[in-house]
């Protein structure tokens, strides 16, 4: 048998294979854009939205809802009818989150955005994580940043 070639060769074969294997865009996993052109356009008031458990506005489907954080409609995801997606057509509104699992994505960069650690968002994550689970969203250090609870003295670190 010849050096390299058997059933397995389209398995990786270095250390940098590896990592993109777990890490990479074929393990499934992505990594969140820490920046996005279009938040401009958020509503100005998102520390009151609607309850996670809100059905779509048009088709009053219980599950995988949006909500728009431009004008704070909340519509069904792609799996289901799609009206998020032809808000967005309609209104150019790029940005929502999902009472799913509270990811936020922007139609226009087609791209998750980190919530915790874009500003302009953090509020709105937090608000739909209170509402959803009935406690504040664990805190939790971002590549070097220590990111501290509201209260004085307290960090992530334990200090």
């Amino acid at each position: 048998m010849a050096t390299g070639t058997s059933s397995l060769s389209s398995l990786p074969t270095t250390a940098e294979d590896e990592i993109l294997m777990l890490y990479g865009s074929d393990s499934g996993w992505v990594e969140p854009k820490s920046y996005c052109d279009h938040l401009d356009s958020l509503s100005s008031d998102l520390t009151h939205i609607p309850t996670p458990d809100t059905t779509c506005n048009r088709c009053q489907h219980p599950v995988e809802n949006w909500l728009c954080l431009c004008c704070k409609e909340v519509l069904c995801s792609r799996f289901v009818n799609k009206h998020m997606i032809e808000h967005y057509k309609l209104t150019d509104h790029s940005l929502a989150l999902s009472f799913s699992d509270l990811s936020v994505w922007c139609f226009s960069c087609n791209a998750y955005l980190d919530a915790q650690v874009i500003r302009p968002l953090q509020s709105v994550h937090f608000t739909a994580y209170v509402l959803k689970f009935n406690e504040p969203p664990p805190l939790r250090a971002v590549d070097g940043v220590q990111i501290t609870d509201n209260r004085a003295g307290r960090s992530t670190s334990g200090n």
